[in-house]
C-alpha cells in the first residue's frame, strides 16, 4: 500500500472512530446524564425519608410500650379492687356482728334505726349508731370505703389512658405506614433509573462496537485486504494442539469482577485486559488490546475452538472485544461498563485464537 492509499485509510478510519466516540459522548451527556441527575435527586429524597421512617418507627414503638404500660397497670388496679372490696365486706360482716351485739346487750332506741335502714353503708351513715360504735369500727370502713373509691377513681382514669393511649398506637401505626410506603416507592423508583441506566449504556457500549466493526470493515474495503464475504469468511485450517485448558479455571476465579475500562486486575477487568491476566499465569505473555492478541495467536475457526482458546469480534483489521471460550458454545468476557465478568455466548464471533 502506498503512503498517499494509507494516510486515506487512516483518515477515513480517524474519521469514522471520531464521529462514534461523538455520538457516544452525546448520547451520554444527554439521556444518561439525566438518568444519573436524576438518580441523584431521588437517592437525595431518600435520605430524608429514611431519617424519617426512622422517627415514625421508634414513634410507633414508644406508643405500643405505652399502650403495655397501662395494660399492664389496669390489671394491677383491678386486683388491688378486689382486695378493696373482700376488706370492706369483712368490714361490714364485722360491723353488722358490733351493731347486733350492742342491741342484744343495750335496752336503747337503736332497733329502730338498726332495722330501719336498707343496708349497712346505710347503718354506718346514721349519727347515732355511730356514737354506739367504737371509733376504731367505724374508721376502719371509711378507710376501706375510700380505698375503694380511690381505687375505683383511678380504674376510671386508667381506662381512660388506655383508650388515648389505643388511639396513639393507631395514628403512629398509621404515620408509619405513610412513611414507609413512601421508602418503598423511592426505591422502586432508584431500582427503575439504575436499570434504565444500565440499558442505556449498554446500548451505547453496542453502538460504539458497531461503530468500531463498521469502520474497521470501511478501512479494510478501502485498503483492498477484505473480502465481499468480511474477515469471518476467510477459511482458516484447524491448528491442532490442545491449547491452553487450564486458563479456563484460572478465568473462572474472576466470574463478578466488576468491568473497568482498562482494568487488568482483579479489582477490575477490561475485556482484553482479563485475558492477559488469566494467560499471564500460564507463562504467555499477551499485550493489553483484543486486536493485538488476536494477531497474536493462531487462528483457529470457531469450529474447531478447545476450552482455553480466545474469541475474538471483529474481523481481520481489527478485534473489538475478546473471551475466553469454556466449551459448549459459551466463554467467560468481561462485557461492557456497568457488568461483571461472567459466561456469555460467542454467537457472533469471527474466529478464535489458540498459544
Amino acid at each position: 500500500m502506498n503512503g498517499r492509499r494509507r494516510i486515506a485509510v487512516l483518515s477515513l478510519l480517524l474519521g469514522i472512530l471520531l464521529l462514534s466516540f461523538t455520538l457516544s459522548t452525546q448520547a451520554s451527556a444527554s439521556p444518561v446524564a439525566e438518568k444519573k441527575a436524576r438518580l441523584r435527586e431521588v437517592q437525595a429524597k431518600l435520605q430524608g425519608v429514611y431519617h424519617e421512617a426512622d422517627l415514625a418507627v421508634e414513634k410507633y414503638n414508644q406508643a405500643t410500650s405505652q399502650l403495655a404500660t397501662v395494660q399492664r397497670q389496669i390489671k394491677e388496679n383491678r386486683h388491688l379492687l378486689k382486695i378493696a372490696e373482700y376488706n370492706l365486706d369483712v368490714a361490714n360482716t364485722q360491723l353488722q356482728s358490733r351493731a347486733e351485739s350492742i342491741y342484744k346487750t343495750r335496752d336503747v332506741g337503736i332497733v329502730d334505726v338498726l332495722f330501719s335502714s336498707n343496708s349497712f353503708d346505710d347503718l354506718v351513715t346514721q349519727l347515732n349508731l355511730m356514737e354506739r360504735l367504737g371509733n376504731s369500727d367505724v374508721d376502719t370502713v371509711k378507710a376501706i370505703a375510700a380505698y375503694r373509691r380511690d381505687i375505683n377513681d383511678r380504674r376510671v382514669k386508667l381506662d381512660a389512658d388506655k383508650k388515648a393511649a389505643a388511639k396513639l398506637v393507631t395514628e403512629r401505626a398509621a404515620q408509619k405506614s405513610a412513611i414507609l410506603a413512601v421508602q418503598g416507592r423511592l426505591e422502586q423508583m432508584t431500582a427503575g433509573i439504575k436499570n434504565d441506566i444500565k440499558r442505556l449504556q449498554e446500548q451505547q457500549a453496542a453502538a460504539a462496537r458497531a461503530a468500531a466493526q463498521a469502520a474497521a470493515q470501511a478501512a479494510a474495503q478501502a485498503a483492498g485486504g477484505g473480502t465481499s464475504g468480511g474477515g469471518g469468511s476467510v477459511p482458516v485450517p484447524d491448528p491442532g494442539g490442545s491449547g491452553n485448558s487450564s486458563v479456563v479455571a484460572i478465568a473462572q476465579r474472576y466470574l463478578g469482577v466488576p468491568y473497568v475500562y482498562g482494568g487488568a486486575s482483579p479489582s477490575g477487568f477490561d475485556c482484553s485486559g482479563l485475558v492477559m491476566y488469566c494467560y499471564a499465569q500460564v507463562g504467555v505473555g499477551l499485550s493489553h488490546g483484543a486486536t493485538d492478541q488476536q494477531h497474536a495467536s493462531t487462528p483457529v475457526p470457531i469450529s474447531a475452538l478447545q476450552p482455553g482458546d480466545l474469541v475474538f469480534f471483529g474481523n481481520a483489521s481489527y478485534s473489538y472485544h475478546v473471551g475466553i471460550y469454556v466449551g459448549g458454545g459459551s466463554m467467560i468476557h468481561a462485557p461492557h461498563t456497568g457488568a461483571v465478568v461472567s459466561y456469555g455466548s460467542i454467537g457472533g464471533a469471527w474466529i478464535g485464537g489458540r498459544f
